[in-house]
């Protein structure tokens, strides 16, 4: 076992671990951050996509010796309150079904709208394809990013 010091949510954490634990077990085990999901465990579903300096990424395939100084974020520190626009969109339109892929899609289309904050139909799909949804949500998947880019949108116009 290891030590490690991580910056997860904008807090610094220490937990032990061996090198080769997958960040998303240091995570939920270890941390009970229980939002990043386990899914494929081979890094092909998303579910467990979370943000390391601003990249998606994916939990279950990263080991925590390789994590550093690097920011974590995971689906509680995108915003405490549940107020980022994805989630209030989310929310808005009842986009999940069963919602065990949900934070990995939010986690993923985050940082398209933060690099394009006016995507097409194109767009998304594009940068959502490696999220699996078993429900088969995509097109409500599609319609929240819309939305979510609305709402930044006039949060925007609201702080100017």
């Amino acid at each position: 076992m290891s030590k490690y010091t991580l910056s997860i949510n904008g807090r610094s954490r220490s937990v032990e671990a061996a090198p080769e634990t997958p960040l998303l077990w240091v995570l939920r085990d270890s941390l009970s951050l229980l939002g990043t999901k386990f899914g494929c465990g081979i890094g092909q579903c998303g579910a467990c996509t979370i943000h390391l300096n601003g990249v998606p990424t994916r939990a279950c395939m990263t080991p925590v010796s390789t994590v550093g100084r690097k920011q974590v974020t995971t689906i509680e520190g995108l915003d405490p309150q549940g107020e980022h626009p994805l989630q209030r969109a989310w929310k808005e339109l009842d986009v999940p079904q069963c919602g065990y892929c949900q934070a990995g899609q939010i986690m993923t289309a985050a940082v398209l709208l933060k690099e394009n904050p006016r995507p097409s139909d194109e767009d998304i799909d594009g940068a959502m394809a490696g999220n699996l949804c078993r429900c088969g949500t995509y097109l409500r998947i599609r319609k929240g990013i819309h939305r979510a880019a609305e709402l930044a949108a006039a949060d925007k116009k609201l702080r100017k």
